[in-house]
């Protein structure tokens, strides 16, 4: 069984922040792979499905991006998983916006979320960081990353999180490099 958390904040007026695409994400993957209705569990919301022959539960955590790391521990210890069986969907300043990474550990880069988790469980969880770029200038930081995506990044956001929630199975099986590279290749097109 696996884990995966899309990091974000909860309520209608976060929906479209840059800080919540990992929420859209699993939401993605969860409506592509017929996953079960949402329920209210570990301070968060769950889903349950199949990719592939791996369960999979989906974790939205409830408890905003600060607090992640509570609900993502609630989920593990009800599980009995270790961290190396939670990946973390979140968005990364480091990469051009739309693009996909997947790394297993690493440090923070000062993402509360990332923070959060990492205090909870240790550093050894998987990745899939999503690329919203960077605004310049770190005084501009805060106000972009609790920013919606603009009206011209729509078509390109609902891309690549069709590609992400499309080469799913990839994640399941444990193929990080295949992953990244299909989801790079449908995003080419």
């Amino acid at each position: 069984m696996q884990l995966w958390v899309g990091l974000g904040n909860p309520g209608p007026q976060y929906a479209m922040h840059r800080h919540n695409v990992g929420f859209m994400a699993v939401d993605a993957i969860a409506e592509t792979h017929g996953f079960t209705p949402e329920k209210k569990q570990f301070q968060g919301w769950t889903r349950e499905g199949r990719i592939g022959s791996e369960k999979v539960i989906l974790l939205k955590p409830g408890t905003f991006m600060n607090e992640s790391g509570r609900s993502v521990r609630a989920a593990m210890d009800f599980y009995k998983l270790a961290p190396e069986d939670v990946t973390l969907f979140h968005d990364e300043l480091d990469l051009v916006p739309m693009k996909v990474k997947v790394k297993r550990g690493g440090g923070t880069a000062g993402h509360n979320g990332l923070r959060s988790t990492d205090k909870h469980l240790g550093p050894d969880f998987r990745r899939v960081r999503i690329g919203i770029g960077h605004p310049g200038h770190k005084d501009r930081v805060h106000g972009y990353v609790l920013g919606n995506y603009a009206k011209n990044e729509l078509d390109p956001l609902a891309d690549m999180l069709g590609a992400i929630a499309a080469e799913a199975p990839w994640l399941a099986a444990g193929d990080d490099v295949r992953f990244m590279n299909d989801v790079a290749m449908r995003l080419q097109d």
